[in-house]
C-alpha cells in the first residue's frame, strides 16, 4: 500500500469577468494545481492569481495546456498535426514558466488537457509529439499522465520524469480511458462515493472500473476537475478519506523512466 499521495485540480480556468470553479478554497485542500494556459480557458491576470495562490498555499504548480478552444472549454476533438501539437504545447509551457519565474516560483508538472488528453491517452504518437515538445522546453519537468494508457508507455520509453494520475470525479471503462462525459454516471458528483472510493484504489494500487475490474497500476497523484460543481465537497472528503485510511498527502516527487 502506499503512504503517501498527491491530491490535484484543474484550475485557473475562469476568463474576464467570467468566473470558473472556486480555485481559492481548493487550493486550501490539494497539494498540486494544474493551472490552464490562455488556450482553452485562462487569461494572463487569471493565471497570475493563480499562480500567485497557488505559492502562498504551498502548493506544486503545473502547465495545463489544451486545444485552442475556449468555446468548447477544450473537450471538443481537434485533428492536428504533431508538428502543430508540439508548438501549441511548448508555446503554452513558455508562457506558463514566464508568469511563474516573475512570481518568484517555478512550474514543476504538464499535464493535458481535456480532448488532448483523452485523444493522447490512446495514441502513443500524439502523446510523444506534446511530451517530447514540453522535455525540450524543460528537461526535467514532471509529465502527468493518465495510469495504465499510452500515456504512460511514451514517458516510460522516453525515460522522464512521470507521475501516474487518477480520477475522483470520473468513472472508468476496462482499458484505463475515462468513460466518454456523455455517458451516465461518467461524471461523480457524490463526495460520500469519491473520498471511499479513492482510499480503495490506492489501497489496491489499481483503478477500478466500472465492470469491478482491476487494473494495477502506479498511483502517484488524484485529480478533480475544479469546474466539476462539487469540486471542493469532493477534494475535501478525498483528502479526508485517505487521511483516516492512513495515506499521507503530499506532493508529487516524480518517478524516473
Amino acid at each position: 500500500m502506499s503512504k503517501t499521495v498527491d491530491l490535484n485540480a484543474d484550475m485557473g480556468e475562469s476568463f474576464g469577468p467570467w468566473n470558473m470553479g472556486d480555485d481559492q478554497a481548493l487550493l486550501d485542500v490539494v497539494s498540486s494545481a494544474n493551472i490552464a494556459c490562455g488556450f482553452h480557458a485562462g487569461d494572463p491576470d487569471v493565471m497570475a492569481r493563480t499562480m500567485g495562490l497557488a505559492r502562498d498555499n504551498g502548493v506544486g504548480i503545473g502547465a495545463h495546456p489544451g486545444f485552442p478552444d475556449l468555446q468548447g472549454f477544450g473537450r471538443r476533438r481537434m485533428h492536428v498535426p504533431h508538428e502543430t501539437l508540439g508548438n501549441l504545447v511548448r508555446y503554452q509551457l513558455g508562457a506558463a514558466r514566464g508568469m511563474a519565474a516573475a512570481l518568484g516560483t517555478e512550474v514543476r508538472h504538464l499535464k493535458l488537457h481535456g480532448a488532448l488528453s483523452n485523444m493522447a491517452c490512446t495514441d502513443y504518437d500524439m502523446a510523444r509529439a506534446c511530451y517530447q515538445a514540453a522535455l525540450e522546453v524543460d528537461p526535467d519537468i514532471i509529465i502527468m499522465v493518465l495510469a495504465a494508457t499510452a500515456m504512460e508507455e511514451v514517458v516510460r520509453d522516453l525515460g522522464c520524469n512521470w507521475c501516474g494520475e487518477i480520477f475522483a470525479d470520473r468513472a472508468y471503462n476496462d482499458d484505463g480511458t475515462l468513460v466518454d462525459r456523455s455517458q451516465p454516471g461518467a461524471v461523480i458528483h457524490d463526495p460520500e462515493l469519491a473520498g471511499p472510493r479513492m482510499l480503495q484504489m490506492v489501497t489496491e494500487g489499481a483503478i477500478i472500473t466500472e465492470s469491478g475490474k482491476r487494473i494495477p497500476t502506479a498511483i502517484d497523484t488524484i485529480c478533480l476537475h475544479g469546474d466539476t460543481p462539487t469540486a471542493v465537497s469532493l477534494a475535501r472528503a478525498v483528502r479526508a478519506s485517505l487521511t483516516e485510511g492512513g495515506v499521507e498527502v503530499r506532493r508529487f516527487d516524480g518517478r524516473k523512466g
